[in-house]
């Protein structure tokens, strides 16, 4: 598990200005009035008393950013943690990382290893001044508990016994008030002996659940004497058995927000109509003296989505179980493993993130918008190289009789062609080179410039084959081919012109309209190339109900054997790297060993989905 300590911090050259958006204005609002100056910290998560013993906060804001450990982080989740995070930095504060595992059923350490990893891999750090804000929703259940007992013996939360279909039942809808529970005026002393009975173990899960006494004709319907504690008999991956009931995240989550002094609680618009209780719960708490002024405020942003993924939990889930792809880190899924080991960068997704701001409503982006922040990343950095990706043999017949046997002609190009300082890159070009398939064709359609063999003409005299420039090489002319037994070209011959070679004075004395890349036989590296499409053929794979299995793209991945430059036979895992013509490809972080190199495609190099 990557450590807090160890982690890279997202520091570093100052960012550019970010547009003002809804949230910005808030925070802007509240720092020129002071809302929040001078409130003390107790320096960790506490009640009143613990903030009121401490110094004032040097944090200005603080926001958090909580996931529940249940599962990988997805391209979703990138939003809220680029905003979080990034509003703490920009306005001189800090975000926590808190894990909401309030849920022993679901969660485990697994996720909360992956969440970390996968929050720093983005660029972000939850260390401030030296202190970690690195927290759990279950290190407070001993305050929750507390608070619990507080609401019951001041008549604001009850021990409700109905069955589950009762509660549902007398809840009501949207045109129904709902009907006051038959329990619901046991006076305090009897709900604060039967919550101690469910505390200690003594009824059975679903038996009875602690609900808030608020009001059941309420138009809200999440303010009808809304749940805040239910019986689970389960082992908690943090607190083992120590616990056999769990707070509800509506409970809990305004709870976490105060004990930790967070000042802007942001999260997405599903949770508006919760808002009217997380301000009741915490009014009430603070005014039972449990919880310290001034009170977190919740604020709602819209929704990311993306065309062409689906980042249901359930439904991922299921790709995996059923084996549509090899895992959580699978390139084509759409988590922040899956998008990692496909190559994408933190850059890149940090800046689709930015570029979208924050609005009240929920948007729909084009996965395209992601892909061209992702070229623009990689376009200045990406190191070029040569690869060939559907190989066919290309023989220079007069390779010995113009080198002389066993002569292999040195070659050169830019590492980078806007980045001197990043040297040159070395191959060979030998009597035996790979070129793609698509570069020879025996009959030449109208405009096709690369190689092809003499042609008849209608005269009956024959037309010389093309000229060709191997890019970085020499001039050669084809001069006929063969074909195997299925009927595909197995060899291409042709005669390389002397004294033409690239960068020397001879190089324009023969001119030609067609460049094509190469790789020298034994000189080249053998690689296994993965070609990720899209997982899905529909922009909303799960629209209306649809089941997402009947639009899996079948050509969502391709696996070939091709041959890259020799240096990138010892390549690092992860090493991205622009390959000629075919786009950018990275070094797969799992698979890839040095001398067995294999190679994601990440994005072509202009998008080329249909």
């Amino acid at each position: 598990m990557s450590k807090a300590s160890a982690a890279p911090k997202a520091s570093g050259p100052a960012e550019p200005v970010k547009p003002s958006n809804f949230l910005r204005g808030i925070i802007e609002r509240d720092l020129d009035a002071g809302t929040y100056a001078g409130r003390p910290f107790g320096g960790s998560p506490g009640d009143a008393a613990h903030h009121a013993a401490g110094q004032p906060d040097p944090a200005r804001i603080r926001t958090r950013f909580p996931p529940e450990p249940n599962g990988y982080l997805h391209v979703g989740h990138a939003k809220s943690i680029c905003l979080n995070f990034g509003l703490a930095r920009d306005y001189g504060g800090v975000c926590h990382l808190r894990f909401d595992d309030t849920n022993p059923e679901k969660e485990e350490q697994e996720y909360v290893d992956a969440i970390e990893e996968a929050v720093h891999w983005l660029g972000f750090d939850w260390e401030s001044g030296g202190t970690s804000h690195l927290y759990q929703a279950s290190d407070y259940f001993d305050f929750m508990y507390r608070a619990a007992e507080a609401l019951v013996q001041a008549g604001l939360a009850y021990v409700d016994e109905q069955s589950a279909e009762e509660m549902r039942a007398n809840r009501g809808d949207f045109t129904t008030p709902g009907t006051d529970s038959r329990f619901r005026n046991r006076t305090p002393a009897e709900n604060l002996a039967r919550l101690r009975d469910m505390r200690d173990g003594k009824l059975a899960d679903g038996a009875a659940v602690l609900r808030a006494k608020i009001d059941m004709a309420s138009p809200n319907i999440n303010l009808r004497d809304p749940a805040l504690y239910r019986i689970k008999h389960a082992t908690h991956h943090h607190t083992g058995d120590r616990w056999c009931i769990y707070p509800m995240y509506t409970y809990a989550h305004p709870i976490e927000d105060a004990l930790e002094r967070i000042t802007h609680s942001i999260c997405t618009l599903e949770f508006e109509d919760q808002r009217p209780f997380y301000d009741w719960l915490l009014e009430h708490l603070a005014s039972l003296g449990l919880l310290a002024h001034p009170l977190p405020k919740q604020y709602e942003f819209g929704r990311l989505n993306l065309t062409g993924v689906i980042t249901s939990k359930r439904k991922l889930k299921a790709l995996v179980d059923e084996g549509h792809v090899s895992g959580w880190d699978d390139p084509r899924m759409p988590t922040l493993f899956g998008m990692r080991r496909r190559g994408y960068t933190p850059e890149s997704i940090r800046a689709m993130a930015d570029g979208t701001g924050a609005s009240k409503t929920n948007i729909w982006l084009d996965y395209a918008v992601l892909d061209i922040a992702l070229r623009e990343d990689l376009e200045g950095r990406a190191p070029r190289a040569m690869a060939v990706l559907d190989p066919v043999k290309l023989v220079l017949e007069n390779w010995e009789e113009v080198f002389g046997a066993g002569h292999r002609e040195p070659c050169a190009a830019p590492a980078h062609p806007q980045r001197p300082e990043l040297g040159l890159r070395h191959f060979k070009l030998g009597p035996e080179v790979w070129i793609e398939r698509e570069d020879f064709e025996h009959v030449p359609p109208k405009g096709f410039f690369r190689l092809y063999p003499p042609q008849p003409q209608a005269d009956g005299s024959v037309a010389p084959g093309n000229k060709v420039r191997l890019k970085y090489g020499m001039v050669v002319e084809c001069i006929g081919f063969e074909q195997g037994a299925d009927g595909r070209v197995a060899t291409v011959r042709a005669r390389v012109v002397p004294d033409t070679k690239s960068g020397t004075p001879g190089a324009d004395a023969v001119k030609v309209k067609g460049t094509i890349t190469w790789l020298a036989v034994d000189d080249a590296a053998a690689a296994e190339v993965r070609l990720f499409e899209r997982l899905f053929t529909e922009d909303q794979p799960d629209a209306e109900g649809r089941d997402f299995r009947s639009v899996l793209n079948p050509h969502s991945r391709r696996v070939v054997q091709a041959f890259v430059e020799p240096s990138l036979g010892s390549a690092a895992a992860e090493h991205r790297v622009q390959f000629e013509r075919h786009g950018y490809f990275v070094a797969d972080r799992i698979d890839h060993r040095s001398q067995a190199p294999v190679f994601n495609r990440i994005t072509t190099l202009k998008d080329s989905w249909k």
